[in-house]
């Protein structure tokens, strides 16, 4: 057999044995070399097969390296990747459960995978694998051995949702929510939540079966008419009482918040520590899927607090600065106006405890014509509340402070994260939370 169906029968037959970074590199796994931006991945080969690699694919013939009978050169490796995830998606006979959407894609990910897991056998994009290269890999590395498989699919750009939903094929649909992401391309969410569609459209999709949404705005109302028009299985919507998904009731008792849903015509009584619109409405999510796939809620209850935190979603780190204890809590992923937002209104409810509360906060990119009076928003957002110091950083906002004068938090501007560091080592006296 020749080296090139040696590699595919590996990859097909195994789990988790692609990697486009070699420091990630373990043994028996496969390294793929790609063209980055600033070097070829060929000038890592060695390294990976020094950490364990069992083969390497690249599209450019590498010079003077060892182990070259276990390197495969493929001059067309994208057409390569595809027929290659193609085959391998073929080959998967359990559920495939497809997430887009703006913003929360990983963290509902996230959660369907700790939750699954309880009781099967789930496999799952890895971080925010969900452009074209992340998917295909995703796929690669998928489990055919799964109950379940678990994929992100994102997009900045027209059309790039039908073309990953022709590879992943999702049997169930999440689209989390239609918010101000990427308009420098979209130009408007009625633009986005036509994309984000595709996703379930028979003709890229024909096994879409069931799709859940959130029917909160004109837009998302846009999908539910789109999503009719497909005749799909089941339409689940969340987040309106009318929908028979939705929150009744929020009580905060001391530290503790406890929240009752009504999910199909039942209650469901969850307490958490924190309270976040978004984690809620991934926990409804969570539970119609659970519901509708006759899976024992009570994984989903009994296992709630154990819910690891994401990195860059709202995770906490406890840090030192100049030997001062600070409190970091990372929301540096969700850089749109609707999810800043929220996360500065959340920000405003943690309770000082006789600490500092600093919010950081830097530029919302892709956002096209309108950029800066998205920043404004925000800015009018931050006044709502009281914090000790508001530092912000980014060209957008720079040019909001420079024009708005009377200002009730203490704001400062920085040009730089090193500059931002430099400050807050400098201005440490006490105990501080930091929101950024």
């Amino acid at each position: 057999m020749i080296l090139k169906d040696i590699i595919k029968k590996y990859i097909i037959n195994s789990s988790n044995k692609i990697k486009i970074n070699s420091k990630e590199i373990k043994k028996n796994n496969v390294f793929l070399a790609l063209k980055g931006s600033n070097y070829h991945g060929n000038k890592y080969i060695n390294d990976a097969f020094n950490a364990g690699a069992k083969y390497c694919i690249t599209d450019k013939k590498p010079k003077g390296l060892k182990n070259s009978k276990k390197i495969l050169l493929i001059k067309n490796l994208q057409k390569f990747l595809i027929d290659l995830s193609k085959k391998k998606r073929s080959s998967f006979y359990g559920q495939v459960l497809g997430i887009t959407g703006s913003a929360g894609k990983t963290s509902l990910k996230e959660n369907l995978k700790f939750f699954l897991g309880k009781k099967f056998k789930v496999s799952a994009s890895i971080k925010s694998y969900n452009n074209k290269l992340g998917v295909i890999i995703s796929i690669l590395n998928m489990d055919l051995k799964s109950d379940y498989a678990i994929f992100e699919i994102g997009t900045n750009n027209f059309f790039e949702i039908r073309k990953l939903t022709k590879l992943v094929q999702p049997n169930q649909i999440f689209i989390t929510n239609i918010l101000s992401t990427h308009l420098a391309n979209f130009k408007n969410k009625r633009n986005i939540a036509i994309e984000k569609s595709d996703i379930f459209i028979k003709k890229y999709n024909p096994l879409a079966e069931i799709l859940y949404f959130q029917k909160k705005s004109k837009e998302e109302d846009l999908i539910y008419k789109i999503a009719k028009k497909e005749k799909l299985k089941k339409l689940i919507k969340i987040g309106n009482k009318e929908d028979g998904c939705y929150i009744i009731k929020v009580q905060k008792l001391q530290s503790q918040y406890y929240i009752t849903l009504k999910i199909f015509n039942k209650n469901y009584k969850i307490i958490l520590s924190e309270y976040e619109d978004k984690n809620i409405s991934n926990l409804i999510f969570v539970l119609t899927f659970f519901i509708l796939n006759k899976i024992n809620t009570k994984i989903i209850i009994n296992n709630i607090k154990k819910l690891p935190k994401i990195e860059g979603r709202g995770s906490i780190h406890n840090v030192f600065l100049n030997n001062f204890k600070v409190r970091l809590i990372d929301q540096s992923y969700n850089a749109n106006p609707e999810t800043m937002t929220e996360s500065i209104k959340n920000f405003s409810m943690i309770k000082h405890n006789r600490r500092d509360k600093i919010l950081i906060l830097g530029n919302m990119n892709e956002l096209g014509v309108n950029s800066y009076d998205h920043h404004i928003k925000v800015i009018k957002e931050i006044q709502k509340y009281q914090f000790d110091e508001v530092i912000l950083s980014g060209d957008f906002f720079k040019k909001t402070l420079s024009i708005n004068h009377k200002l009730k938090n203490n704001y400062v501007y920085k040009n730089s994260s090193q500059n931002i560091m430099n400050y807050l080592e400098k201005k440490l006296h006490k105990k501080c939370h930091y929101n950024g």
